[in-house]
């Protein structure tokens, strides 16, 4: 199903019993974090999304770990489990050759392919202009938190940033933290390697001395995962958005800036980044579980400030692994493999690990099928897109589960040689990468953990594995219950 809005998803969490409303006093600095860190690290009916209604200084209520869950991911993209949307985009990736053997699989798919593409509607009048403040816009009246103590202030941390490529006209959405330096300036965090970046360099080249930004912050859920999700550089967030939820994206002009914005958001920030204009940012507690540091980065300039009435205002935080952010990757690893699997089809499944925080571990099954077959899907990750960040390329076979990360760690203690498995290349690393003797590059790591053939160098004869006979297996589990042992 389509959420028309951030605040019909909140009433379908908690219709569900998965939303719990916290009417205790609690302030935005630093409280809210320790709590919400608690529960996004507890287990079952106990990680909960959290609406805090009653935040000291404000009559702003704001909502933390709504997607703290594979579960409540999946249901913010209106899907039983993730993996849903990857099997629909296979099918959509399917381009049958024209015959007469296949026509009915033309029928079928063709169809499918125009349902599933929702381009954006644009509509005159939306929920978020229902304040309009163009004389002196301020943050301050938001409770945007400060979240971890050596924060270098207070960040909105789950905004949507829209900007414009000024040569084509296309938009890019973004989620870029902003730091928060008074009423009506911020940071603008977006990392060199991001669409964002490349908008606010292409404005340079053109010798233009500002780039026009919007900044949506609320909305239904698919909209906040698709400004997330490693699209490639054509693709419109807000198109992917709409075949998330079945459905288009109602898009608004804003008030001050050449930009559209969904028109159901509950906070909407119009303004401008100068060229020119560098600011230190942070020091920011991040997902890597460390501070990323300090760092000279453009500055957003408001303009404009339009919300709901009665705003709701959406935030993360991210830390030590497991925190929400994991889920947004986990729905990230899940709906990408296809496309992963169109360039590379021998891969047969692929993890990212909570504790790889994204982009520093990928596990790979593969079809091995010919010498060196891992290496090269290892060369491959590395030149693709958002994977060239992966610090630690593990392959392994067809027949491993990789979701299974101790039978990983047991293949690569058990059938590495270091000198002929290991491969070291220098590489694009991610900007928030602390580890690199150099900022966003370093070396990487690829690891074979497949078994070794003959024509690879081992000579050796390679042992079986120690399995149990099926016919043992079926005789035991028809007595197990018999014998007791749970």
């Amino acid at each position: 199903m389509a959420f028309t809005d951030l605040r019909e998803f909140i009433a379908a969490l908690e219709a569900r019993g998965w939303l719990k409303r916290i009417k205790q006093s609690v302030d935005s600095d630093l409280e809210i974090t320790e709590i919400t860190d608690r529960v996004s690290k507890m287990t079952g009916d106990k990680n909960v999304a959290l609406l805090f209604e009653n935040v000291k200084g404000y009559d702003v209520p704001v909502l933390m770990n709504a997607f703290g869950s594979m579960e409540r991911m999946a249901f913010a993209l209106g899907v039983e489990k993730i993996d849903d949307i990857a099997q629909e985009i296979r099918e959509i990736l399917k381009l049958p050759y024209i015959s007469l053997q296949n026509k009915l699989d033309l029928i079928k798919i063709v169809p499918q392919a125009k349902r599933a593409i929702n381009f954006p509607k644009y509509v005159k009048k939306g929920p978020c202009k229902e304040v309009i403040i163009k004389d002196q816009p301020s943050l301050e009246k938001f409770p945007v938190l400060k979240c971890w103590p050596g924060d270098a202030g207070k960040f909105i941390t789950l905004p949507l940033i829209f900007t414009k490529n000024p040569v084509t006209g296309k938009r890019n959405v973004g989620m870029y933290r902003l730091q928060i330096y008074d009423g009506q300036t911020t940071g603008m965090h977006w990392h060199i390697h991001k669409n964002g970046a490349e908008n606010f360099r292409a404005h340079r080249e053109m010798g233009k001395d500002r780039i026009e930004v919007a900044v949506a912050i609320g909305g239904d859920p698919a909209l906040t995962y698709a400004a997330t999700a490693p699209l490639p550089r054509d693709i419109d967030e807000m198109v992917f958005a709409g075949f998330l939820r079945k459905k288009p994206v109602e898009m608004i002009q804003c008030e001050t800036v050449d930009v559209e914005v969904p028109a159901h958001s509950e906070i909407v920030l119009e303004g401008y980044v100068l060229l020119d204009e560098l600011r230190t940012e942070g020091p920011f507690g991040d997902h890597t579980g460390y501070y990323s540091l300090a760092d000279q980065y453009p500055v957003f300039h408001i303009t404009c400030i339009t919300h709901r009435k009665d705003p709701i205002y959406p935030a993360t935080i991210v830390g030590k692994p497991p925190m929400e952010d994991c889920y947004l990757a986990k729905a990230t690893e899940r709906i990408f493999l296809p496309f992963l699997q169109q360039q590379l089809p021998e891969i047969l499944d692929i993890n990212l690990p909570l504790e790889g925080v994204f982009h520093n571990c990928a596990m790979i099954s593969i079809k091995k099928s010919y010498p060196q077959h891992a290496k090269k899907v290892m060369h491959a990750i590395w030149g693709m897109g958002q994977m060239m960040f992966t610090k630690m390329v593990i392959v392994v076979d067809a027949h491993v589960n990789v979701q299974d990360t101790k039978e990983v760690w047991w293949r690569v203690f058990n059938n590495i040689d270091a000198r002929r498995d290991i491969v070291l290349v220098d590489g694009p690393l991610d900007v928030l990468d602390h580890s690199s003797p150099m900022p966003n590059w370093g070396t990487k790591v690829g690891i074979d953990a497949t078994k070794t053939w003959p024509e690879e160098g081992n000579q050796r004869e390679w042992p079986d594995e120690i399995v149990m006979s099926d016919e043992v297996k079926q005789m035991v589990d028809a007595k197990w219950k018999e014998l007791g042992l749970g």
